[in-house]
């Protein structure tokens, strides 16, 4: 695994992207531990480009016209390549802001190990071996490369990360100085060098709360409500003698404006310094059984009876978009139910850890035990976690096993509990183990970390609720109901056009495909009476109210997908099993109120 470098330096040589690009590329696909080269990306990106330009030239054209065609071609390649040369380094930022929520851990690791033994050489490697992702990585990787040093690899390390977090150098070079420093004064640097940590990674978060609030905000205007206003004007603007086909249409709300959302949410998600990485839940988890089927099954089934039931009772052309949103759903929401149970749990065991830690601080210090405070433990507490220490004590004393082989040996209650603090807490209560009673201070030392790094945790969501509220509000409540109240008023319009309201009005209606004033002034009042059902052939490359309905539709559930995806981000740090179950919650809630707000509106008008 390299460092955040990537342990790449120099310029290129000979390529046609200037020197700081290419570099950063080289360190971001370096730190991805990528097999390709920036080249090999570069001609990707490239190859890429060309293929979406072209595809987007022949659609355009096929709409629009040849010199539309030629503009949107060039636009479309040009934003795919530079997609595709700038994925790495995205990717990779993203995966080092998901590191660096580590880094209070790692350093609480560090400064427990410090108090128990002075040593810089085993506290490394007592933190690297009892941690996860990059962050553990790169110190293991330090480690072993001066093992046979007179270092311990913690200043080279620190160096490493310090363009991306600064605090966790000031950090490192207070855990070095605790080494060499008297007794009494080591516990300042240590409690200095933790404190140095959580200080840093709160005004990185505070910070960036504060500048994301613009682009958040320009994002809720130019994304949800210029373009659902927007779409009240398309039938007045038909009737005005300028009719707009539903090419264009459908290639602003499916295709140009989407593009610019997942751009601007990407560059947020990329922007966020620091976020704490959620437990890995894979696929080979004991508890999470394989669901695809079951996922497609229950997708495609709730999705006919929703189509159904939209089509009886709303309109024939909401079918396919409740059957979309309602299926997509739901599959989502069974394929990981599971994964959903199972983070439930790491959350319930992580919540009370603190205080089982405290519980067996306090009897190792009066001279109790490891394995049997860790037994008192799970009869002290109730919930996910004392059923946890339980399962452990009474498996040490059946099977005659150390701590770690009662935690995370085979069959061991913490193995499927995949939280790095559970593992950190096992560790430590195994060095707790061998050293006996002065452990217990450092036990209650790692309860009262365990508690501060809850509260950062909690601290951080609480500061970015007040901008993700009001995206996960938009994307599952709001744009549907504005979208669908506007559709309902488009409608509105196109049957008052239709009922006859001058030369103006009769183009605006011919326009839409539904019928209006004839050549002999006879108006068409049955025509207007079933408005919302009018076909989109009426009319060759007209807009009729099902397309614009079915487009609208499809671009509510675009966003009920994507701006609750970035919410989830901004709040968890990407974390894929939660924006999955909130996705699959967003849009069957977002397809209910763009359809009951189509009704309801309609209904006034």
């Amino acid at each position: 695994m390299t460092g955040p470098d990537g342990d790449v330096g120099g310029a290129p040589r000979g390529g046609t992207a200037d020197d700081e690009g290419s570099d950063e590329l080289r360190r971001a696909i370096a730190f991805l531990g990528w097999d390709a080269t920036a080249s090999r990306v570069i001609e990707a990106g490239y190859r890429v480009g060309v293929g979406v330009g072209l595809a987007c030239a022949v659609v355009a054209a096929f709409v629009a016209g040849p010199v539309p065609g030629v503009l949107f071609g060039l636009a479309g390649g040009l934003g795919a390549t530079h997609a595709a040369h700038r994925g790495p380094v995205w990717l990779a930022s993203l995966r080092r802001t998901r590191a660096l929520g580590a880094a209070p851990g790692l350093v609480g690791r560090l400064v427990l190990r410090m108090r128990l033994d002075p040593s810089t050489e085993r506290a490394v490697r007592f933190a690297a071996r009892t941690g996860d992702g990059p962050l553990a990585d790169g110190l293991a990787r330090r480690e072993r490369a001066n093992a046979d040093g007179p270092t311990s690899g913690l200043r080279e390390f620190a160096r490493e990360w310090r363009p991306w977090f600064p605090a966790i150098d000031r950090a490192a070079a207070l855990v070095r100085t605790a080494a060499s420093a008297p007794p009494e004064r080591r516990g300042r640097c240590l409690d200095r060098a933790l404190d140095a940590t959580i200080a840093g990674t709160t005004d990185r978060l505070a910070a960036f709360v504060g500048e994301v609030r613009g682009p958040v905000s320009a994002l809720y205007a130019f994304g949800v409500l210029l373009p659902l206003a927007l779409i009240a004007l398309l039938p007045a603007a038909a009737a005005a003698g300028v009719p707009i086909g539903p090419g264009v249409v459908a290639a602003l709300y499916l295709g140009v404006l989407p593009a610019g959302l997942l751009a601007a949410s990407a560059w947020l998600l990329s922007r966020r310094p620091v976020a704490f990485a959620p437990p890995n839940i894979d696929g080979d988890h004991p508890n999470v059984p394989e669901r695809r089927v079951h996922a497609a099954g229950a997708g495609l089934g709730t999705g006919a009876v929703a189509a159904a039931v939209a089509a009886r009772f709303v309109a024939g052309w909401a079918a396919p978009v409740a059957g979309i949103g309602v299926g997509a759903g739901v599959a989502l929401l069974v394929a990981v139910r599971h994964r959903r149970a199972v983070l439930s749990n790491v959350r319930d065991v992580e919540r009370t850890l603190p205080d089982a830690m405290t519980v067996i601080g306090g009897d190792v210090a009066e001279g109790v035990a490891v394995e049997t405070a860790i037994a008192n433990a799970g009869e002290r507490l109730d919930g996910a976690t004392g059923e946890l220490f339980e399962l452990a004590g009474r498996r040490s004393d059946t099977l005659r096993v150390g701590v770690r082989e009662a935690f995370l040996g085979r069959g061991g209650p913490a193995v499927p509990v995949p939280s790095p603090r559970v593992r950190g807490a096992v560790a430590l209560l195994s060095v707790a183990a061998r050293e006996g009673r002065p452990a217990g201070d450092v036990l209650l030392e790692l309860a009262d970390q365990l508690e501060d790094l809850r509260e950062l945790e909690g601290d951080a969501r609480r500061q970015l609720a007040t901008v993700t509220g009001t995206l996960t509000n938009t994307a599952a409540v709001f744009a549907p109901l504005v979208g669908g109240a506007t559709v309902a008023l488009a409608t509105g319009i196109d049957a008052v056009d239709a009922g006859g309201l001058g030369a103006g009005a009769t183009a605006g209606a011919d326009a839409l495909g539904v019928g209006g004033v004839g050549d002999t002034g006879a108006s068409s009042a049955g025509t207007a009476g079933t408005a919302t059902e009018s076909s989109s052939g009426s009319a060759g490359g007209a807009l009729s109210i099902p397309v614009l309905g079915r487009i609208v539709g499809a671009y509510v559930l675009i966003l009920a997908a994507l701006l609750t995806a970035l919410a989830t981000g901004l709040e968890r740090g990407f974390d894929r099993t939660l924006v999955a179950y909130r996705v699959g919650i967003a849009l069957p809630t977002a397809t209910a109120t763009y359809l009951v707000a189509f009704l309801g509106a309609g209904a006034l008008l």
